[in-house]
């Protein structure tokens, strides 16, 4: 039973040692000739400007959680799509109502005004 999991094992266990083995032949081969020009803030070639931490409004993230939760929902359309003929009725009623689903969340967050980038 558990021998159908030994190749898993292994290909994990040689996955973990080559990922040790290189960070610790890098530690040791690695230059470490340390300047204050390597140890400086690096931000596109150029100078920072500005301090590193700012503020980022709360309606940046909003309208990105949206937009993932309505684009891993969409993507549960495309199985149906592969196999819509052999579900028939009761596929499409399915499919229907979790478009449904979509549809009243998005009107909700249209209505809420969610979706205004002001």
């Amino acid at each position: 039973m558990l021998g159908a999991y030994l190749p898993i094992l292994v290909m994990f266990l040689i996955a973990v040692f080559i990922a040790a083995f290189v960070i610790i032949v890098s530690s040791l081969l690695g230059p470490r000739r340390s300047t204050v020009r390597k140890l400086a803030p690096y931000e596109s070639g150029m100078e920072p400007i500005g301090p590193a931490i700012r503020r980022i409004p709360v309606k940046f993230y909003v309208v990105a959680m949206l937009f993932i939760v309505f684009d891993i929902e969409v993507v549960f359309f495309y199985p149906y799509a592969l196999v819509f003929r052999d579900l028939a009725g009761p596929g499409l009623v399915a499919m229907g109502v979790f478009f449904l689903v979509l549809v009243v969340g998005f009107v909700y967050e249209w209505k809420k005004g969610a979706l205004k980038w002001e």
